[in-house]
């Protein structure tokens, strides 16, 4: 048995594979983390290697002190994480200060966690408190529809989420507090960490314009859904407007208070203007 065949291990890397396949992960495009629970690092335990070296995470998490993570590695490919995992991903301690990280396994060959360990860490701390623990899951990945909409639209998030919400059903069920948008920053640093995890005090997905989708969830499968929902909606609505550049019908206003009432969610009246 290897550190591999543990569950959590096989969602993750399951994950990685899924999201390649939907053509999210271009080179090395895309990371994805998640927060192990106390009884997987004890199952894990067994598989860990003599720890690395303390490393600067490039913040301070402390709420996050002594979490372990599985997380992709920086410069590693999406496409590779199911053939190699050991050589694509890692498991990771953070201090007991919240502000260093060491690695416990995986990268074999050497390597470092993602670029965007800052951004990840510093959301995983705040959906930790605001989820009292249940968020697990933080997941990017370059959408392609969803970017293109970020030429075209504002960079609004009561435009992103009213259009995406108009163009299936289910949307305002599936991400009902609606999406943050975040305009263009340089990636990787704590710049865009601190804007994501402003918008992560509310929300559960938030786009980067022209880059791509950061999504936050309980577990792979409702993470994994989030964004592609997310994502098949902005597709929907390139389909529309390549057509024409008004809609001769849609949902509105009330039709999405009705839904609400009937599916039991709550949708920000902000989202529901009249246009």
């Amino acid at each position: 048995m290897k550190l591999t065949d543990l569950t959590f291990a096989e969602g993750f890397i399951r994950m990685c594979g899924d999201g390649w396949d939907q053509g999210w992960h271009e080179r090395n495009g895309g990371n994805l983390s998640y927060r192990m629970k106390p009884e997987e690092v004890e199952e894990a335990r067994g598989f860990f290697q003599e720890p690395g070296e303390w490393q600067a995470i490039g913040t301070s998490v402390p709420d996050l002190a002594g979490e372990y993570f599985m997380v992709t590695g920086s410069g590693r490919y999406m496409r590779n994480v199911p053939l190699d995992p050991e050589h694509n991903i890692c498991v990771i301690e953070v201090d007991e200060t919240g502000e260093k990280y060491r690695i416990l396994w995986g990268l074999t060959g050497g390597g470092r966690p993602t670029s965007e360990l800052p951004s990840h860490l510093m959301n995983h701390e705040v959906k930790k408190r605001v989820t009292k623990g249940a968020h697990r899951v933080i997941y990017h990945a370059h959408t392609t529809n969803v970017i293109a909409l970020t030429f075209v639209l504002p960079l609004k998030e009561e435009v992103f989420t009213r259009e995406l919400w108009e163009m299936a059903t289910e949307c305002p069920v599936v991400f009902p507090s609606g999406i943050g948008v975040v305009e263009w920053m340089v990636p990787g640093g704590r710049d865009i960490a601190v804007a994501t995890s402003k918008l992560m005090e509310d929300h559960d997905v938030a786009i980067w314009a022209h880059h791509g989708m950061f999504c936050s969830g309980e577990d792979f499968d409702s993470t994994f859904g989030l964004m592609h929902t997310v994502e098949k909606s902005a597709e929907i609505l390139v389909k529309m407007l390549s057509m024409r550049p008004d809609k001769l019908q849609t949902i509105q206003p009330e039709d999405f208070r009705n839904l609400a009432r009937d599916f039991h969610v709550t949708l920000p009246e902000k989202y529901l203007y009249e246009k």
